[in-house]
């Protein structure tokens, strides 16, 4: 399994912007699929995005797409969330996975992070 630590996480004001980073152990990063999942307090995980091993391929949860993308650094073992007009209910704690391919469930992928706390204030 591979071992992920997210960071970038923090308090902003709606309308604004943050990047959320995923940095990733191992020498075969290239080869999972990464995702972002969030989960408010009392509310189930929910799928924010998704990205290929090779970066080609990228999927995103109704309620961000078009305000999130989704890149990686397979060179720098890291994937990013780019998150911009933000809203107070983005409001959640984001995590990093990985797994071997791509999807929007959380049991498609095999290792998490901890996850960072973004908040966004009205």
């Amino acid at each position: 399994q591979v071992q992920l630590v997210e960071s970038g996480g923090g308090l902003v004001q709606a309308g604004g912007s943050l990047r959320l980073s995923c940095a990733a152990s191992g020498r075969t990063f290239s080869s999972y699929a990464m995702g972002w999942f969030r989960q408010a307090p009392g509310k189930e995980r929910e799928f924010v995005a998704t990205i290929s091993g090779s970066g080609g391929s990228t999927d995103f949860g109704d309620s961000v797409k078009g305000r999130f993308t989704i890149s990686r650094g397979n060179a720098k073992n890291t994937v990013y969330l780019q998150m911009n007009s933000l809203k107070p209910e983005d409001t959640a704690v984001y995590y990093c996975a990985a797994g071997g391919r791509s999807g929007r469930l959380p049991g498609t992928y095999t290792s998490w992070g901890q996850g960072t706390q973004v908040t966004v204030s009205s």
